[in-house]
């Protein structure tokens, strides 16, 4: 089966249909949440501090969510209307943008604490799909230089995606560095087939240790048809550590999302009073 970004340009290729064939496909929730989860691991930051990350090619918002349970804030951008219009309906809490990457952000410098990406970058390698006119290198240059920019100082934004040869992971993590990032490419499970995933893990600026390239996981073998890794994350001994926080729905909470909803123009947002978030006393 041809790969999508072979296809047709993702704004094309992720029409109404496929957009939510794509988000209520449960294989595609689990895969997108774990590949979710292991790029917060990679994005490796402070515990315990508020973030502000940009979702790059956010689709139908099922990273989001992740952030959102672990307490983010966050920015999605996506070129495909149909996704976003999926996201809507599904009431993310991250700010949505109809934006091609390939032509640049226009966010302020050092807007965010972080970025990350979960099966975007390939995309970026098939501009001549498109109705764009750019080459390839050039939509790379524009993407990264005002990447590097829109973060802060140091900070790290990290890519899973899925390359189709050597040379065009060459061309990515040489235009990233040409760009100012530093950093390079981690591979998970590089000995096997279905669980192997690579991952762009840039850094912006210094800070010693903490901006290491991370070794990718180890550790898998394949039982039949299914893969068995020896190694999962526990997300709950993260959460318990600190490095991790679930989001608790208190008055502010509620709050933010009633805003949220105002600002995009939903009806029927009930109004804010004395009793907003207060627990109710059990019925017997």
């Amino acid at each position: 089966m041809s790969r999508p970004e072979l296809i047709a340009p993702p704004e094309i290729y992720y029409g109404d249909s496929e957009a939510k064939k794509y988000t209520q496909n449960t294989r595609n929730q689990q895969i997108q949440a774990d590949m979710t989860y292991r790029a917060l691991e990679l994005l490796n930051l402070p515990p315990e501090e508020p973030a502000f990350l940009l979702d790059i090619g956010c689709g139908s918002g099922l990273s989001g969510e992740i952030l959102d349970q672990e307490g983010y804030a966050w920015v999605g951008v996506d070129i495909a209307p149909s996704m976003l219009e999926v996201a809507l309906e599904r009431e993310v809490e991250g700010d949505l943008f109809l934006q091609d990457i390939g032509q640049g952000f226009g966010f302020r410098p050092g807007s965010f604490d972080g970025a990350i990406s979960i099966s975007v970058l390939q995309w970026l390698l098939n501009a001549e799909t498109s109705h764009h006119t750019s080459s390839p290198p050039h939509r790379l240059h524009r993407f990264f230089t005002t990447l590097h920019s829109a973060l802060r100082n140091p900070s790290r934004a990290v890519f899973q995606f899925y390359p189709s040869s050597d040379d065009q992971i060459q061309l990515i993590t040489s235009t990233a560095q040409k760009a100012g990032f530093g950093g390079g490419i981690v591979v998970d499970y590089p000995n096997s087939k279905k669980a192997k995933k690579v991952f762009l893990c840039l850094f912006v600026g210094g800070g010693g240790g903490q901006q290491e390239i991370p070794k990718g996981l180890e550790g898998v073998e394949e039982e039949g048809s299914k893969v068995r890794f020896e190694r999962r994350r526990d997300r709950e001994r993260l959460r318990g550590k600190g490095g991790i926080r679930k989001k608790v729905k208190d008055k502010d909470w509620i709050l933010k999302k009633k805003e949220l909803y105002r600002r995009r123009g939903k009806e029927d947002v009930p109004r804010d009073s004395k009793y907003t978030g207060r627990k109710r006393k059990p019925v017997f």
